[in-house]
Protein backbone atom coordinates (compact mmCIF):
# COMPACT_ATOMS: atom_id res chain seq x y z
CA UNK A 1 0.00 0.00 0.00
CA UNK A 2 1.42 3.43 -0.99
CA UNK A 3 0.42 6.57 0.92
CA UNK A 4 0.44 10.13 -0.38
CA UNK A 5 3.92 10.80 1.00
CA UNK A 6 5.52 8.38 -1.44
CA UNK A 7 6.31 5.85 1.26
CA UNK A 8 5.39 2.25 0.54
CA UNK A 9 4.67 -0.14 3.39
CA UNK A 10 4.94 -3.90 3.07
CA UNK A 11 3.80 -6.43 5.62
CA UNK A 12 5.16 -9.88 4.79
CA UNK A 13 3.12 -12.66 6.33
CA UNK A 14 5.84 -14.40 8.26
CA UNK A 15 6.25 -15.54 11.85
CA UNK A 16 8.68 -14.05 14.36
CA UNK A 17 10.20 -17.13 16.03
CA UNK A 18 13.49 -17.35 14.05
CA UNK A 19 16.82 -17.46 15.89
CA UNK A 20 19.39 -14.69 15.37
CA UNK A 21 21.98 -17.21 14.23
CA UNK A 22 20.05 -17.72 10.97
CA UNK A 23 21.03 -14.22 9.84
CA UNK A 24 24.65 -15.31 9.41
CA UNK A 25 23.57 -18.38 7.48
CA UNK A 26 21.77 -16.18 4.94
CA UNK A 27 24.39 -13.43 4.81
CA UNK A 28 27.35 -15.74 4.22
CA UNK A 29 26.19 -17.14 0.83
CA UNK A 30 25.31 -13.66 -0.37
CA UNK A 31 28.76 -12.40 0.50
CA UNK A 32 30.42 -15.38 -1.13
CA UNK A 33 28.52 -14.64 -4.32
CA UNK A 34 30.33 -11.32 -4.62
CA UNK A 35 33.84 -12.78 -4.56
CA UNK A 36 33.94 -13.34 -8.31
CA UNK A 37 33.21 -9.71 -9.14
CA UNK A 38 35.92 -7.54 -7.57
CA UNK A 39 35.10 -4.58 -9.79
CA UNK A 40 31.57 -4.36 -8.39
CA UNK A 41 32.66 -4.57 -4.78
CA UNK A 42 35.35 -1.96 -5.35
CA UNK A 43 32.79 0.50 -6.68
CA UNK A 44 30.44 -0.09 -3.77
CA UNK A 45 33.26 0.23 -1.25
CA UNK A 46 34.21 3.55 -2.79
CA UNK A 47 30.92 5.11 -1.63
CA UNK A 48 30.18 2.97 1.42
CA UNK A 49 31.40 5.74 3.71
CA UNK A 50 29.56 8.56 1.94
CA UNK A 51 27.23 10.99 3.75
CA UNK A 52 25.98 9.46 7.02
CA UNK A 53 28.70 6.82 7.07
CA UNK A 54 31.66 8.87 5.90
CA UNK A 55 33.40 10.37 8.89
CA UNK A 56 35.91 12.05 6.55
CA UNK A 57 33.32 14.52 5.25
CA UNK A 58 32.73 16.10 8.67
CA UNK A 59 35.95 15.28 10.52
CA UNK A 60 39.57 15.04 9.47
CA UNK A 61 41.26 11.75 8.63
CA UNK A 62 44.83 10.54 8.83
CA UNK A 63 44.36 8.12 5.94
CA UNK A 64 43.92 9.39 2.39
CA UNK A 65 42.64 6.11 0.99
CA UNK A 66 38.97 6.74 1.83
CA UNK A 67 39.12 10.21 0.31
CA UNK A 68 40.75 8.98 -2.90
CA UNK A 69 38.16 6.20 -3.22
CA UNK A 70 35.38 8.72 -2.77
CA UNK A 71 36.90 11.03 -5.38
CA UNK A 72 37.07 8.11 -7.80
CA UNK A 73 33.42 7.38 -7.18
CA UNK A 74 32.50 11.04 -7.74
CA UNK A 75 34.40 10.96 -11.01
CA UNK A 76 32.29 8.03 -12.20
CA UNK A 77 29.04 9.81 -11.44
CA UNK A 78 27.92 11.75 -14.52
CA UNK A 79 24.94 13.35 -12.81
CA UNK A 80 23.07 13.22 -9.55
CA UNK A 81 20.32 10.59 -9.67
CA UNK A 82 16.75 11.82 -9.84
CA UNK A 83 14.26 11.26 -7.05
CA UNK A 84 12.61 8.58 -9.18
CA UNK A 85 15.95 6.80 -9.54
CA UNK A 86 16.55 7.00 -5.80
CA UNK A 87 13.10 5.62 -5.04
CA UNK A 88 13.76 2.80 -7.48
CA UNK A 89 16.87 1.94 -5.46
CA UNK A 90 14.83 1.83 -2.27
CA UNK A 91 12.31 -0.46 -4.00
CA UNK A 92 15.04 -2.86 -5.08
CA UNK A 93 16.52 -2.91 -1.60
CA UNK A 94 13.08 -3.37 -0.04
CA UNK A 95 12.46 -6.40 -2.25
CA UNK A 96 15.79 -7.84 -1.15
CA UNK A 97 15.12 -7.22 2.54
CA UNK A 98 11.61 -8.65 2.20
CA UNK A 99 13.10 -11.80 0.75
CA UNK A 100 15.47 -12.08 3.71
CA UNK A 101 12.59 -11.69 6.16
CA UNK A 102 10.71 -14.46 4.38
CA UNK A 103 13.70 -16.79 4.49
CA UNK A 104 14.42 -16.03 8.14
CA UNK A 105 10.75 -16.25 9.07
CA UNK A 106 10.69 -12.77 10.64
CA UNK A 107 7.71 -10.46 10.87
CA UNK A 108 8.23 -6.82 9.94
CA UNK A 109 6.78 -3.93 7.97
CA UNK A 110 9.03 -2.43 5.30
CA UNK A 111 8.92 1.26 4.40
CA UNK A 112 10.75 2.49 1.33
CA UNK A 113 11.37 6.19 0.84
CA UNK A 114 13.78 8.91 -0.21
CA UNK A 115 15.10 11.25 2.46
CA UNK A 116 17.75 13.97 2.27
CA UNK A 117 18.62 12.96 -1.28
CA UNK A 118 19.25 9.30 -0.59
CA UNK A 119 17.24 6.06 -0.77
CA UNK A 120 16.15 4.55 2.53
CA UNK A 121 14.54 1.34 3.74
CA UNK A 122 13.13 1.07 7.25
CA UNK A 123 12.03 -2.18 8.85
CA UNK A 124 9.74 -1.92 11.86
CA UNK A 125 8.23 -4.63 14.02
CA UNK A 126 8.80 -6.70 17.11
CA UNK A 127 11.66 -9.06 17.89
CA UNK A 128 14.08 -7.56 15.36
CA UNK A 129 17.06 -7.21 17.70
CA UNK A 130 18.92 -10.12 16.12
CA UNK A 131 18.75 -8.30 12.76
CA UNK A 132 20.52 -5.35 14.37
CA UNK A 133 23.18 -7.30 16.23
CA UNK A 134 25.75 -6.09 18.72
CA UNK A 135 26.44 -2.40 18.18
CA UNK A 136 24.56 -2.62 14.88
CA UNK A 137 27.06 -5.02 13.29
CA UNK A 138 24.41 -7.22 11.67
CA UNK A 139 22.49 -4.16 10.49
CA UNK A 140 25.61 -2.80 8.80
CA UNK A 141 26.17 -6.15 7.05
CA UNK A 142 22.56 -6.27 5.86
CA UNK A 143 22.82 -2.70 4.61
CA UNK A 144 25.90 -3.59 2.58
CA UNK A 145 24.16 -6.65 1.12
CA UNK A 146 21.17 -4.47 0.22
CA UNK A 147 23.47 -2.01 -1.52
CA UNK A 148 25.02 -4.84 -3.48
CA UNK A 149 21.54 -6.00 -4.50
CA UNK A 150 20.86 -2.51 -5.84
CA UNK A 151 24.19 -2.44 -7.65
CA UNK A 152 23.44 -5.74 -9.39
CA UNK A 153 20.27 -4.28 -10.92
CA UNK A 154 21.33 -0.69 -11.60
CA UNK A 155 25.05 -1.02 -12.25
CA UNK A 156 25.71 2.00 -10.04
CA UNK A 157 26.95 2.19 -6.42
CA UNK A 158 24.19 3.02 -3.97
CA UNK A 159 24.11 5.23 -0.89
CA UNK A 160 21.16 3.33 0.49
CA UNK A 161 20.52 3.67 4.22
CA UNK A 162 18.93 0.72 6.01
CA UNK A 163 17.42 1.01 9.48
CA UNK A 164 15.82 -1.72 11.57
CA UNK A 165 13.64 -1.16 14.59
CA UNK A 166 14.65 2.52 14.83
CA UNK A 167 18.17 1.53 15.88
CA UNK A 168 19.97 4.34 14.07
CA UNK A 169 17.91 7.14 15.62
CA UNK A 170 18.41 5.71 19.10
CA UNK A 171 22.12 5.16 18.60
CA UNK A 172 22.54 8.67 17.18
CA UNK A 173 21.21 10.15 20.44
CA UNK A 174 23.57 7.99 22.50
CA UNK A 175 26.55 9.04 20.40
CA UNK A 176 25.56 12.68 20.74
CA UNK A 177 25.85 12.36 24.51
CA UNK A 178 29.21 10.58 24.20
CA UNK A 179 30.55 13.31 21.91
CA UNK A 180 29.44 16.13 24.20
CA UNK A 181 30.96 14.42 27.22
CA UNK A 182 34.27 14.03 25.39
CA UNK A 183 34.20 17.68 24.34
CA UNK A 184 33.65 18.79 27.93
CA UNK A 185 36.66 16.76 29.09
CA UNK A 186 38.84 18.23 26.35
CA UNK A 187 37.84 21.77 27.30
CA UNK A 188 38.36 21.10 31.01
CA UNK A 189 41.75 19.39 30.84
CA UNK A 190 43.09 20.57 27.49
CA UNK A 191 44.10 17.04 26.50
CA UNK A 192 42.90 14.90 23.56
CA UNK A 193 40.27 12.25 24.29
CA UNK A 194 40.27 9.00 22.33
CA UNK A 195 36.91 7.30 21.98
CA UNK A 196 36.29 3.60 21.56
CA UNK A 197 36.41 2.01 18.12
CA UNK A 198 33.29 2.78 16.10
CA UNK A 199 31.67 1.99 12.79
CA UNK A 200 31.67 4.58 10.00
CA UNK A 201 28.05 5.47 10.80
CA UNK A 202 28.91 6.02 14.47
CA UNK A 203 31.98 8.10 13.69
CA UNK A 204 29.95 10.32 11.38
CA UNK A 205 27.42 10.94 14.15
CA UNK A 206 30.18 11.95 16.57
CA UNK A 207 31.92 14.20 14.04
CA UNK A 208 28.64 16.01 13.36
CA UNK A 209 28.23 16.84 17.05
CA UNK A 210 31.86 17.89 17.56
CA UNK A 211 31.81 20.11 14.48
CA UNK A 212 28.88 22.02 15.95
CA UNK A 213 30.78 22.79 19.17
CA UNK A 214 33.26 25.62 19.66
CA UNK A 215 36.78 25.02 20.93
CA UNK A 216 37.11 21.37 19.90
CA UNK A 217 37.76 19.36 16.75
CA UNK A 218 37.77 15.68 15.85
CA UNK A 219 39.63 13.34 13.56
CA UNK A 220 39.66 9.62 12.81
CA UNK A 221 42.67 7.39 13.31
CA UNK A 222 43.49 3.72 12.86
CA UNK A 223 42.06 1.16 10.47
CA UNK A 224 38.89 -0.90 10.52
CA UNK A 225 37.65 -2.50 12.65
CA UNK A 226 39.66 -0.56 15.25
CA UNK A 227 39.13 2.86 13.70
CA UNK A 228 38.29 5.47 16.32
CA UNK A 229 37.80 9.20 16.85
CA UNK A 230 40.15 11.55 18.69
CA UNK A 231 38.63 14.73 20.09
CA UNK A 232 41.19 17.47 20.71
CA UNK A 233 41.31 21.23 21.42
CA UNK A 234 40.79 23.34 18.34
CA UNK A 235 43.88 25.41 17.33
Amino acid sequence: MTDTSGTETRSPEVSDDAAGAEVEAVAAPAEAATEDRPDESDEVDAVADDEDEDDDESGSDESGSDESDRDAADGRADAAPSKADLFRESEIAADYVEGLLDILDYDGDIDELVSSGRPMVEVVGGRLNSLVGTRGATLEALQELSRLAVFRQTGSPSRLLLDIGGYRATRRKELGAIAKNAAEKVKEFGEPVRLEAMSAFERKCVHDVINALAGVESESEGVEPSRRIVVRPAP
